[in-house]
């Protein structure tokens, strides 16, 4: 915490700025020596934080570039530290070149997520404020950003925060009545106590509830395109797509290996995958296929199972329909731009789906997924700016363990336990809710978090 570090905090790419960052102790004054303001008068040092001044960056006689320096002075910063960001040309080898001259100067680089563990443990940011840094950058639609946003802006750290404040004042009323029986009676405080946990445990069940949905905002919603050889499925992932990804042929077995893309259609993304067809072969390699084919309706949230309209289902489509029946599935019947055949009735009557026509030579019936994946998965609402979506598979685990020691204190009033047992499981909930935020993390997990995260954050 005590050296000053740096790191290019921009893609290492061409491109037109590439921003160098650098925090600590010594950052204006390694600044200082490499900026020159255009203005005679100005100097970093001298400079009001939140401003910015243009100039050049110059060392020993060479210039290195144009550059624009903006001052951030402690604590008003992200990492609470002194932070100068260095606004240079975005080219890799001048970037590379500034970058090894700050380090010479008395910066070291900064290891990937540092600058954030920095804000994390000077006190800027909690633990989960954090993670949503990183699941910002990695969003895959707007609905991932602003659920970030929404537990950057603090919204999970204050509920969190409030739940601890109820459990510590409870612990802290017992230990006192223990202690000092004549000034605090314990007399109804079991049925008091025992109305605060249930208040506390909705909010618990309401938030490892919405990890859920959570989970598919942040990853995408896991999709399987089944069907038999020939059904169309390569053309629907083409058309879901807008370009020609998936070779597409007259010849049955054409596709032999499951081919994975991310779809965004109007913010939900499909993690998704085309498959094989699903058919009885003796052909080894497609067998293999299919095999995997088979294996990724398992994994899937949802099955996109793709139907012949011109054709009368066969063997093969009732042996997908058998392995698919249990799972969420939305049916595609295709080639709708010719005569449908296909018995949509015996569909329905095998499983549980929603049907929708399309043609994925014409491309039409695309804009109907969206309403069905509306309904079937966020029930009909994507407005997220009033809910807080538990994303983060480590919260989910810390959330259930944190309701685990809430119902043992139910438990335990319901048994007349006596209060000195409620205080276990009230501390237990207690650390639970404060790993969430980083205020019971142990140092190699801290270390671990931050592990993960890009260079420059």
């Amino acid at each position: 915490m005590k050296d000053t570090i740096a790191a290019i905090a921009t893609g290492m790419g061409n491109s037109g700025i590439g921003i160098i960052r650098i925090s600590g102790d010594d950052t204006l004054s390694i600044a200082d020596k490499i900026f020159i303001p255009k203005n005679k008068n100005k100097s970093i040092a001298s400079m009001d934080s939140y401003t910015a001044a243009y100039g050049v960056i110059s060392y020993e006689g060479e210039i290195y570039d144009e550059a624009i320096a903006l001052v951030m002075r402690a604590p008003g910063t992200y990492t609470a530290e002194d932070v100068v960001e260095l606004d240079c040309h975005g080219g890799i080898t001048v970037l590379k070149r500034i970058f090894d001259l700050v380090v010479r100067l008395g910066a070291r680089p900064a290891e990937p997520g540092e600058f954030t563990k920095r804000a994390f443990l000077n006190g800027r940011i909690d633990m989960s404020q954090a993670e949503s840094v990183m699941d910002l950058i990695h969003a895959k639609n707007d609905m991932a950003a602003k659920s970030s946003l929404k537990q950057l802006s603090g919204e999970l750290t204050k509920l969190i925060k409030d739940m601890r404040e109820k459990l510590l004042y409870n612990i802290a009323y017992i230990e006192s009545a223990l202690d000092d029986p004549e000034n605090y009676s314990l007399d109804e405080f079991p049925q008091q106590l025992e109305t605060t946990v249930d208040n506390m445990l909705i909010t618990v069940e309401k938030l490892i509830k919405s990890s859920s949905d959570g989970r598919l905002i942040k990853e995408g919603i896991r999709t399987a395109i089944v069907g038999r050889p020939n059904a169309g499925k390569s053309s629907v992932l083409n058309m879901l797509l807008g370009e020609e990804r998936a070779i597409v042929t007259d010849i049955e077995g054409t596709t032999r290996d499951t081919l994975e893309e991310y779809i965004n259609i109007d913010g939900i993304t499909l993690n998704i995958v085309d498959t094989a067809g699903i058919r009885t072969t003796s052909d080894t390699v497609e067998k293999i296929g299919v095999d995997k084919a088979i294996a990724s309706i398992d994994d899937a949230d949802l099955i996109l199972y793709i139907v012949d309209g011109t054709t009368t289902l066969d063997e093969n489509d009732f042996k997908i329909m058998d392995k698919i029946k249990d799972k969420k599935s939305i049916t595609l019947i295709n080639k709708n731009d010719l005569e449908t055949v296909v018995d949509k009735v015996l569909i329905t009557n095998t499983i549980n789906t929603k049907i929708l026509e399309i043609s994925a030579k014409e491309g039409t019936g695309k804009e109907n997924l969206h309403t069905l994946l509306k309904e079937m998965f966020f029930n009909n609402e994507l407005n997220y700016n009033d809910e807080i979506y538990i994303t983060n598979q480590r919260h989910k685990s810390l959330l259930y363990e944190a309701r685990e020691s809430l119902n043992k204190v139910l438990e335990s009033i319901k048994l007349c336990m006596g209060e000195d047992f409620l205080t276990i499981d009230l501390m237990a909930a207690y650390a639970s809710l404060g790993k969430i935020i980083g205020e019971e993390l142990e140092d190699d997990l801290v270390n671990k978090i931050f592990a993960e995260f890009c260079m420059g954050k």
